[in-house]
């Protein structure tokens, strides 16, 4: 084996030191989207509230058990903004010796509370519907009704397209959850608008109806969001992505063959592992400047990408299956020892090279 080539400088260091490093400008990214996904946050955080606090009012006024549910689920979509702006905040810290890797995985946290938070509210809004469903309440002023369910549709619209919009730019599972629980919120305050619709023509049981429909797309959106979260806390990633690392690494000159690839994300950002094989004439130098020119080509054409390792083997000695210690077996061993697998057998057998 030629060598383990790592690009990247010691994770332990700060942004300060990685200045002249090769990973300065994806932590400088990095640093920029977690701003961008605070700065979404307290926009979102803003209009929601503003939005439910007007719903709660007119819930008192009216009475309708539909508008209530939806209120709920606003408060609830509000208060996600939350555990996400602290992740996005824990996320601009350097790695330390403790978490070389940084904290990421903080956003991913955040996404399974508010997959949790989610669920809570959609519980909640599910009994309170049932159990007006066997006493219906007498909601008053329809019309307040119907100009609350109009006005939460916009507001959660408005920001469901903007946390998708940002959270699909930055990379962030958690931000672009986070916006359809925005925007089912919206489509549920259409169901508060039928419902109502329903009571002024006459069927008092539409507007518990409706409430119940709220909570069968609240249950639906837990489901979505929380495969996506989960997936990232697995280190599932989007074969595509795969397939982009390889074409950009195959596409580098020096690069004879690229034997396996490891992508996951942590929090909004992906850190790779590539394992690339060389002519075996070369010499380490050379091996460790086709690494770098690899290193740096996936950072400039992968948007999300904050770091990547890149591991240089000889042609023919390329992929873990070359790294393998061999267990030991009736006296016998096998050692690693650069890129090849030495055979010790009994005394006095000479060594022979697999």
């Amino acid at each position: 084996m030629l060598g383990h080539e790592h690009p990247g400088e010691e994770q332990s260091q700060s942004p300060e030191d990685r200045g002249h490093g090769h990973t300065h400008g994806a932590l400088d990214r990095a640093i920029l989207n977690s701003e961008r996904g605070i700065w979404a946050t307290k926009v979102s955080l803003v209009v929601l509230i503003a939005t439910a606090a007007m719903q709660v009012v007119l819930v008192v006024v009216t009475g309708s058990v539909a508008l209530l549910a939806d209120t709920i689920h606003n408060f609830s979509d509000a208060a996600t903004a939350l555990p996400l702006w602290a992740a996005f905040t824990l996320s601009r810290r350097p790695p330390s010796r403790r978490f070389s890797y940084g904290l990421g995985r903080a956003e991913d946290l955040a996404g399974l509370l508010i997959v949790g938070a989610i669920l809570t509210t959609g519980i909640i809004a599910a009994v309170v519907s049932i159990g007006r469903l066997f006493d219906p309440p007498e909601v008053e002023y329809i019309w307040a009704v119907v100009l609350a369910s109009i006005v939460g549709f916009i507001g959660n619209e408005a920001v469901a397209l903007f946390r998708i919009k940002i959270g699909k730019e930055i990379g962030s599972a958690a931000l672009v959850a986070d916006g359809y629980h925005a925007r089912v919120d919206g489509l549920t305050s259409l169901a508060v608008l039928a419902g109502a619709i329903g009571v002024w023509l006459g069927a008092p049981l539409a507007d518990p109806i409706a409430g119940v429909v709220i909570s069968v797309a609240i249950f639906r959106i837990v489901l979505e969001s929380g495969k996506s979260v989960i997936s990232r806390l697995m280190d599932g990633v989007e074969p595509e992505v795969l397939d982009e690392v390889r074409t950009v690494t195959d596409a580098t000159d020096g690069v004879e063959e690229v034997t396996q690839i490891r992508v996951r994300w942590s929090g909004h950002s992906l850190l790779a592992e590539v394992n690339i094989s060389v002519n075996p004439d070369l010499s380490v130098e050379e091996g460790h400047r086709i690494a770098q020119e690899t290193h740096q080509r996936l950072l400039d054409r992968l948007q999300y990408l904050a770091n990547a390792t890149i591991h240089v083997d000889p042609m023919g000695a390329s992929g873990e299956e070359h790294h393998q210690v061999m267990p030991q077996d009736n006296g016998d061993h096998h050692e690693e020892h650069d890129g090849e697998h030495i055979h010790h057998g009994e005394e006095g057998e000479e060594p022979h090279g697999n």
